[in-house]
């Protein structure tokens, strides 16, 4: 009958025992925001040279992009993104008439022009 004399005691378990906090670590005299700083050195470089490596050439090369459509006349040959060679015929507010075969003309957003192409 040891068995059932025990069981009470296998219920110690849930029984709610108070629990005492560690000591910390003592504050530092004088930490102020030069540690704040310093914990966000890391993240501010991550950022800095995100936006060198990535953000600048991107914005470059949109502003390169810009240009070079904003210079196209008729008569300019051009390739398209997806690969069409043609010619201007015609230039409107958002669209430019390409002739890409004899008598075959299409129209094309601006933005869709990849290069200005050497005339052959």
């Amino acid at each position: 009958m040891k068995i059932l004399s025990d069981l009470p005691g296998l219920f110690n378990i849930f029984e709610v025992k108070p629990a005492y906090a560690a000591g910390g670590a003592p504050a530092k005299a004088g930490g102020g925001w030069e540690a704040t700083l310093m914990n966000f050195a890391p993240l501010i470089a991550i950022v800095a040279i995100f936006y060198l490596l990535v953000i600048l050439p991107q914005q470059k090369r949109t502003k390169e992009h810009r240009k070079m459509i904003e210079s196209l006349k008729v008569g300019d040959e051009i390739m398209t993104t997806g690969g069409i060679y043609g010619i201007i015929t015609g230039i409107a507010e958002q669209v430019f008439t390409v002739e890409i075969a004899k008598d075959v003309k299409i129209k094309i957003t601006k933005s869709s022009v990849a290069a200005k192409t050497a005339k052959q």
